[in-house]
């Protein structure tokens, strides 16, 4: 986030807990977990007693499936897959890549038939190697040395499929578990589906390449949390949230990298999302005009901001984001602002610090020291796949998202409940997409920053503080408050409303 009143900081990070709704409105505490074009209503219905509801209508669903706990990982019990892959050591990470494979190849072998012409043909080459191995044993994959390749490719010269079993993949098992890394050969076979599918050439872009199989990724795992793969289950809580994780910490940190390909952590969440919403029919698609079109005024450059967008949180720069909040979402009875204090003893709401809203007084009260805890970044304290992303927009959003339950406050709207803070999550993008505009920064003095809604978008996975109702409450599903969020970001006002109504 850049401020025209911006001076710097560098302070650790506090991490936060909430609480959770369960439904029939029970609250369970919520552990942090390890963290990574708006979806309209319409083709986002299924159908009940011959009348349409939307997928959203039920917020303790994720895109029409219940929120599920319970196990997530290989099943018990089930025979490995008899796959094989050349220069395989027999070891646990193998067999655990191969069953990923066959049941990915499943899933194709009927989805393909149903969005692609022409038949599907399964991949039979795969390559394991590590990277640890001496440059004179290592073996070759797509023509080339594996000699310290840390990396899992699809190989389009030979139709093949190669990973290192003991860097790469290890290390996002051991930070994001199982499922992330059947999520990872998802995507690699994701490019598979593409060449088969001859929907991307040599002249595609490679972003559009990379979000199409992050895309299919999703479509995947949808496939699994529907209970339908032989090898593995997931849940939709937690589960699925680390998966979501994952993605976000591969992602590209430097928009100004030449070989930033892959999409920042909000595009490739939005592609996986899209995925599991929509399946395969809604990867098609993703192309250069789609994400363009999803990037709109959203910055794409850091530009000489040595700064990397990240700025000081103090009364200074929140009374500037009051400002902001104010002409982009102006409302009849705007709040007040306590820099004194979260803690508000509200009659009618929880204290939700660092940031609590107060409907009773209509006041916004911060904590700015905790608040200041929670925006620093740990950019430059992490070392391999980062577990958070964290920023000043990490605080940023919770601040937004407590003005955006004045907002519903001064609509007449409900302030407990699951779709009040989903609502706040979607009003929290729709303002932070107007902060993009360069117009609010001409009024303001306030430019949003490449790495802010990867801030954002982290912050709800792990405890989802954005996307509270005035108790502090939120709904279980990381994907569900990262969606919401995104709607709003990628619609407007009437979006949030016709979603959560």
């Amino acid at each position: 986030m850049n401020w025209s009143v911006c001076k710097g900081v560098n302070v650790s990070m506090r991490r936060t807990t909430g609480r959770l709704f369960e439904p029939g409105g029970r609250a369970a505490a919520l552990p942090v977990v390890l963290t990574l074009i708006a979806v309209l209503l319409t083709g986002c219905t299924f159908t009940v007693d011959g009348r349409a509801v939307s997928i959203y209508d039920d917020p303790f669903k994720v895109a029409g499936l219940p929120t599920t706990s319970g196990p997530s990982g290989p099943r018990a019990g089930v025979a490995d897959s008899t796959l094989t892959a050349s220069h395989s050591d027999g070891g646990e990470m193998d067999k655990l890549v191969l069953n990923a494979l066959e049941d990915i190849q499943t899933y194709w072998q009927s989805e393909y038939p149903r969005e692609f012409e022409g038949e599907f043909t399964p991949l039979d080459t795969f390559v394991s190697w590590s990277a640890r191995t001496p440059r004179k044993e290592a073996v070759e994959f797509c023509e080339d040395t594996t000699y310290r390749l840390v990396n899992a490719a699809y190989c389009s010269l030979d139709n093949s499929i190669g990973w290192d079993r003991a860097v790469l993949l290890p290390a996002v098992q051991e930070q994001f578990g199982k499922m992330s890394v059947v999520t990872v050969m998802a995507h690699e076979y994701g490019h598979a589906i593409q060449t088969m599918a001859k929907i991307v050439t040599r002249k595609t872009p490679t972003l559009v390449k990379e979000q199409q199989a992050d895309c299919f990724a999703g479509a995947f795992i949808r496939h699994v949390a529907e209970g339908k793969s032989k090898h593995f289950t997931i849940n939709t809580s937690d589960g699925l949230n680390s998966v979501l994780a994952a993605t976000v910490a591969i992602r590209d940190d430097n928009p100004d990298d030449p070989d930033s390909v892959h999409g920042s952590a909000f595009e490739r969440v939005t592609a996986t999302q899209i995925g599991f919403t929509d399946g395969a029919k809604g990867c098609k698609t993703i192309d250069a005009d789609e994400i363009e079109s999803r990037r709109g005024k959203l910055p794409q450059t850091f530009g000489d901001d040595t700064n990397r967008g990240e700025s000081e949180i103090d009364q200074a720069t929140l009374d500037e984001m009051a400002k902001a909040m104010a002409a982009v979402m102006p409302i009849s009875n705007e709040p007040e602002y306590d820099y004194r204090t979260a803690k508000m003893s509200c009659r009618n709401g929880a204290d939700t610090v660092p940031v609590t809203y107060c409907p009773a007084t209509n006041t916004i009260g911060t904590d700015l020291s905790a608040l200041a805890e929670r925006g620093a970044s740990n950019a430059d304290e992490q070392d391999g796949l980062p577990v958070k992303v964290s920023g000043d927009y990490n605080a940023y959003v919770v601040f937004i998202s407590r003005y955006a339950l004045a907002v519903q406050r001064d609509a007449g709207q409900k302030l407990t409940g699951a779709k009040t803070g989903l609502r706040a999550a979607c009003l929290a993008g729709v303002i932070t997409n107007k902060l993009a505009d360069p117009g609010t920064n001409d009024q303001v003095g306030i430019t949003l920053s490449p790495g802010d809604l990867d801030e954002a978008v982290s912050g709800l996975l792990t405890d989802g503080l954005a996307a509270s109702d005035t108790e502090g409450k939120t709904v279980p599903s990381g994907f569900s408050r990262v969606d919401a969020f995104r709607a709003g970001v990628l619609g407007s006002q009437n979006t949030c409303a016709a979603r959560y109504s």
